[in-house]
C-alpha cells in the first residue's frame, strides 16, 4: 500500500467523548480501514449507537467474522470476543480474556502489526489501568505509528501515562488534535517492513481462541511463583516485554498493575477471612476459661484467659493492618 492504511484505536473509561472528537475530524473520504475497541460488557448494548452519533459522516458498524475491510469504515468490537484484523478480513476471536477484558485492546493492536506492521497508527485514549499499552509496543516493533491521548487531557489517565511508559511514541497530544493528526497521518507513506518477533504471532494466536500450553510459552515466558487469577494456573513472565505481563497455560493475561490490582482484592478477602476465624477462636477459648472458673479449674482457667488475650492481640493487628490497606495511596506523578 502506498499510505498508513490501518488505524487502530484502543480506550476505557472516558474514552467515547476523545472517540467522538477523532473519527468526527476525520474526512469522509479517508484512505483506511479505523477499528475501534473499547472496553465493554459481554452483553453491553447501546455503544455502537454511541459511537456513531460522534462519528459524523463516516459509517459505523460493528465487527463481524470474515467481514471484508474497506477503507472509509469504521469497525467496532463486538462484545465478548476480541477483534482481530488478518489478510483483508476480520476475525473476531473467542481466546482468554486479558487484563480481564474481552473485547481487549492489546490483540487487535497486536494482529494489526502482526499482519500490516509499518501500514498501522495505534491509539491509546482515556482509559483506566494498562491495556493497550504492549499492544502499541507490538505496533512499534513492526513499524507502524505510536500515538497517544495525552494524559493531562483525559478523564482516566493511566492507559495514556502506561503507553507511553511503555514505548518511544511518535505523538502525544489533547483528543481535539488527534482527528486532524490523523487525518495527515493517514496520507503518510509507510515504512520498510521489519522481522515479526515470534511472541507477537503467539499471542495473537491465542487470542484468536488457539490451544496452549507450557510448551507454546516456555519460548517466550519463564515460570514465576505467582497464581492467575481467573483460573487458579501458574503465571509465566513474558520476556523483554513493556509494560511487565504475565500468562497463565489456559492463556489468561496480564499486565503487572491489573494483576496487583486482584492480588490486593485477596489479600483484603484473607485478611477479614482470618480476623473472623481468630475472632471467633478468642471467643471460643474465653467461653473455655469461664466454664473452666465455674467448675473450679482455676489453673485450666487461667490457661484459657492468657490464650483469649493472646488471640484478642492477634485480631487487634490484623484490624490495623486492614485499616491501613484502606488509606488512600500517594496519586503518582
Amino acid at each position: 500500500m502506498s499510505n498508513r492504511d490501518i488505524v487502530v484505536i484502543g480506550g476505557s473509561s472516558g474514552a467515547s467523548v476523545p472517540l467522538k472528537e477523532i473519527l468526527s475530524g476525520l474526512p469522509v473520504d479517508v484512505p483506511a480501514a479505523i477499528f475501534v475497541v473499547l472496553h465493554i460488557p459481554a452483553r453491553g448494548i447501546g455503544m455502537l449507537a454511541t459511537v456513531a452519533s460522534g462519528a459524523g459522516k463516516l459509517p459505523v458498524r460493528q465487527a463481524e467474522n470474515g467481514l471484508a475491510i474497506e477503507n472509509g469504515q469504521v469497525y467496532l468490537a463486538a462484545p465478548d470476543r476480541h477483534l482481530l484484523i488478518a489478510d483483508g478480513r476480520i476475525v473476531l476471536g473467542r481466546g482468554p480474556p486479558e487484563n480481564l477484558s474481552r473485547p481487549a485492546i492489546d490483540p487487535l493492536f497486536r494482529s494489526a502489526a502482526l499482519h500490516y506492521g509499518p501500514r498501522v497508527i495505534g491509539v491509546v485514549l482515556s482509559g483506566l489501568l494498562s491495556d493497550g499499552a504492549a499492544g502499541l509496543n507490538a505496533i512499534k516493533r513492526c513499524g507502524g505509528l505510536a500515538v497517544v491521548q495525552d494524559p493531562t487531557d483525559a478523564l482516566a489517565d493511566e492507559m495514556p501515562r502506561r503507553a507511553l511508559e511503555a514505548t518511544t511514541v511518535d505523538l502525544c497530544a489533547p483528543a481535539a488534535r488527534l482527528g486532524d493528526v490523523l487525518s495527515e497521518l493517514v496520507h503518510e507513506k509507510p515504512g520498510q517492513p521489519l522481522p515479526i518477533p515470534p511472541e507477537i504471532r503467539l499471542e495473537v494466536e491465542i487470542a484468536s481462541g488457539e490451544r496452549i500450553g507450557s510448551g507454546s510459552l516456555i519460548d517466550i515466558a519463564s515460570p514465576a511463583p505467582l497464581t492467575c487469577p481467573s483460573c487458579g494456573g501458574v503465571l509465566s513472565e513474558l520476556k523483554a516485554q513493556h509494560p511487565l505481563r504475565f500468562r497463565c497455560q489456559v492463556g489468561h493475561a496480564f499486565t503487572a498493575d491489573v494483576l496487583a490490582s486482584q492480588q490486593d482484592g485477596r489479600i483484603d478477602e484473607a485478611l477479614r477471612i482470618a480476623l473472623r476465624i481468630i475472632e471467633e477462636r478468642a471467643d471460643l477459648v474465653h467461653r473455655m476459661a469461664d466454664d473452666g472458673r465455674h467448675s473450679g479449674r482455676l489453673a485450666v482457667a487461667r490457661i484459657y484467659d492468657a490464650k483469649a488475650a493472646e488471640y484478642r492481640e492477634y485480631a487487634d493487628t490484623l484490624r490495623r493492618a486492614m485499616l491501613l490497606s484502606l488509606e488512600p495511596k500517594p496519586t503518582e506523578k
